[in-house]
């Protein structure tokens, strides 16, 4: 049994991450998650970075992702 993701058509589409919205860039059914690399539905994606350019499963992965990049911009000032 195939799902949503597989089979023929179903590929990974390329995002632009706006202030609210998205801009599909190619055409696919899902994005994967830049912190835990799993597939998000395009109808589903609701949490990404317009600054990093990076979609998130939801709002704790997103979270969580935040916190990582804002302790390493300080490890780098320091």
């Amino acid at each position: 049994m195939m799902n949503r993701f597989e089979g023929p058509g179903a590929q990974e589409a390329q995002i632009r991450y706006l202030d609210g919205d998205f801009q599909v860039t190619r055409p696919g059914a899902f994005v994967r998650c830049a912190v835990t690399g799993e597939s998000i539905p395009l109808d589903e994606l609701r949490y990404w970075s317009v600054a990093r350019q990076e979609p998130y499963l939801n709002a704790a992965v997103s979270l969580k992702r935040e916190i990582e990049a804002n302790a390493n911009a300080s490890v780098l000032k320091s």
